[in-house]
């Protein structure tokens, strides 16, 4: 009776255990007492819900070049002179409602920037723990490769990386894999960052007893990274990762902005800026405006989680 009383009680309240335990956290205390963090956190969210719920709350689809109508071209916001219903924040040159385009643009935007963390994340973690474990020759050519590549300005890497990929792709294909194209980009040299911080953190793990240990009882080498090791590095990774993912949509929106990145047929923020600048002087504000604005407020939001979480994470500072 009472093994099976036991049983139940930890199968019936798994969740509320998790959320008591994180109410009762050091970081939620730092996060509820951090009015700045709270309220990039509540905008991010709102700017995340708006972007991936686009295709239910915006009224038409951006990138159905069926759906435009050029006589719907340049209607300025609603509240001017000229508005028109349901364009809230107007058109652009080609009659796409902006604010559709900016939410699928955010969309494409978050997508790439979290797709390019992520890839760079896992590279960045093995390298670096199989630099950091075996050291020797492994160490000495996976960190060089890192010094070339840190030698180089990432906007550098990103636009070369860029420029031939979609060259060397069939022209079927360019405008498919533009998006893979901009993540191979900016992962190729992000990685470095990760990989560093693991290393640096492996280096000094492997000679701990818990290590020794393991080594004693024979477990494979796989296991000891992956489950003995790699747990003692999450700290610094998801601090470096969070503040990545605001330098990734950035170096996403700017090679879009210079031509490069996501095709005008399926704009991100980049895009429309680089569209609506075309027009800033002729008396189209609003197609540069509003997508900059919504390009600015993401990665504020993001910046300031980032540095609350790198402060809240910082046993120095506790």
């Amino acid at each position: 009776m009472t093994i099976v009383k036991q049983t139940s009680n930890r199968s019936g309240k798994p969740a509320s255990l998790w959320l008591a335990r994180l109410r009762d956290s050091d970081v939620w205390w730092s996060f509820t007492r951090h009015p700045s963090a709270v309220v990039a956190a509540v905008l991010l969210l709102l700017l995340l819900a708006s972007a991936f719920f686009a295709p239910w709350i915006t009224v038409q689809n951006p990138y159905n070049l069926a759906s435009l109508d050029l006589l719907n071209a340049e209607i300025p916001p609603l509240w001017m002179e000229g508005g028109q219903w349901p364009f809230l924040l107007g058109t652009d040159t080609q009659g796409r409602d902006l604010l559709s385009a900016i939410l699928y643009g955010s969309r494409a935007s978050i997508i790439i920037g979290a797709a390019s963390v992520a890839v760079s994340l896992v590279v960045g973690s093995a390298l670096g723990l199989i630099a950091g474990y075996y050291g020797k020759w492994a160490d000495g050519l996976l960190m060089r490769a890192g010094d070339v590549l840190l030698s180089m300005p990432t906007m550098l890497i990103a636009i070369l990386v860029s420029a031939l990929a979609r060259q060397a792709l069939p022209s079927s294909l360019r405008e498919v894999g533009a998006s893979g194209v901009i993540v191979l980009a900016i992962s190729l040299s992000a990685w470095v960052q990760y990989s560093r911080t693991v290393r640096a953190l492996t280096m000094i793990e492997r000679n701990k007893e818990y290590v020794q240990a393991a080594r004693l009882i024979r477990v494979p080498t796989w296991r000891i990274l992956l489950k003995h090791i790699l747990p003692n590095t999450t700290t610094p990774l998801l601090v470096t990762a969070t503040l990545n993912f605001g330098l990734g949509i950035l170096i996403e929106a700017t090679l879009s902005f210079l031509g490069v990145g996501m095709p005008p047929e399926q704009p991100s923020l980049g895009t429309l800026i680089r569209i609506g600048n075309q027009y800033l002087f002729s008396g189209q504000w609003w197609i540069v405006l509003f997508p900059g604005l919504q390009l600015c407020l993401l990665v504020v939001s993001i910046n300031v989680l980032g540095d609350w979480l790198r402060d809240a994470l910082n046993p120095k500072l506790n």
